[in-house]
């Protein structure tokens, strides 16, 4: 893979003062499916928005398959496709001029068959003479799908893209971006659906405060921040941990009838074997072990905690 999107100290201060950007470095690989994870006003838009060309940034440079996005801004813009959060869609075009004006913005050739394939992808080819004020919430967000991809973008930005979307759309949503995806076509999304990241990105990047705390492989990320916990059921409940126990971070359950115990995974000794000798010793009598690895959504909340100059 080689980069494509390339963004070096970008920032961006508002005239009000707030930076809502401050100081990112971050480069996106062809290809790839980046997952942007953050709270609300952590400044996933307003790095989507710069990257697009919607705001201009205060400083810094941002590179799109080569080309400086300020200077060339018209070869960057031809190669990204952007479906944003609200939904910025006229009333009385049709679905197909809508799709096909887009396209045409571009200076693209027609392409019905394309356009009409979008369509068919995006199950709004039975909707194409349809007025857009007739639509739905859910076939309006197709439509600004289908406006995205109409000029056939090598990237693909999608800002919550199942923010408020059904279900048979989101799972839609997902089938075409790993198509894309096969295609060639590099993929950066935010979500607020965090399990949709874990299954679909190939990295995960955190942003928070306007920097970028982290971005890694979501496998390595997964292997390198994911704890592991280790639930111990026992044959009796416990009101109260013997004191024999008491150096080991023990987590009771409600019911008294399991501990949990919460372990690094990579680190040379887990302690699963002091601890497990030290329950045995204080005659309580186990009935099952079980672990679990946390989940993404744990990492990120842990992470977003965290002031930036600890995650830094």
């Amino acid at each position: 893979m080689n980069t494509v999107i390339e963004i070096k100290n970008l920032k961006k201060v508002y005239d009000n003062g707030f930076a809502a950007l401050n100081g990112v470095n971050l480069e996106i690989e062809r290809g790839e499916i980046l997952a942007l994870l953050g709270p609300n006003g952590a400044g996933k838009t307003s790095l989507i928005s710069a990257i697009t060309g919607i705001i201009s940034p205060t400083s810094g440079s941002i590179r799109v398959d080569g080309f400086d996005n300020v200077l060339e801004y018209r070869q960057a813009r031809q190669l990204i496709g952007l479906v944003p959060q609200e939904l910025t869609i006229g009333a009385f075009d049709t679905v197909w001029n809508t799709v096909r004006f887009s396209r045409g913005l571009f200076n693209r050739k027609d392409d019905d068959a394309y356009l009409e394939q979008l369509l068919k992808d995006l199950s709004l080819w039975d909707k194409k003479d349809n007025q857009l004020r007739m639509l739905s919430g859910g076939m309006k967000r197709r439509v600004l799908i289908a406006k995205a991809l109409s000029h056939g973008p090598q990237i693909l930005f999608l800002d919550e893209p199942t923010a408020g979307v059904d279900v048979e759309l989101r799972k839609d949503m997902w089938k075409m971006i790993a198509r894309l995806r096969e295609s060639g076509v590099t993929i950066i999304l935010t979500t607020h659906y965090i399990e949709e990241a874990e299954d679909i990105a190939d990295r995960i990047g955190v942003i928070n405060d306007g920097k970028i705390l982290l971005i890694e492989d979501k496998d390595t990320l997964m292997q390198k921040l994911g704890k592991k916990q280790l639930v111990v059921d026992l044959k009796q409940a416990v009101e109260q941990l013997p004191t024999s126990l008491s150096e080991f971070d023990l987590l009771v359950s409600e019911s008294g009838n399991s501990l949990t115990y919460t372990f690094d995974a990579s680190a040379e000794s887990t302690g699963i074997t002091k601890l497990l000798s030290a329950i045995s010793q204080s005659e309580l009598q186990i009935k099952d072990l079980n672990t679990s690895q946390s989940s993404l959504e744990d990492i990120f909340v842990d992470l977003v905690k965290k002031p930036s100059t600890e995650a830094n």
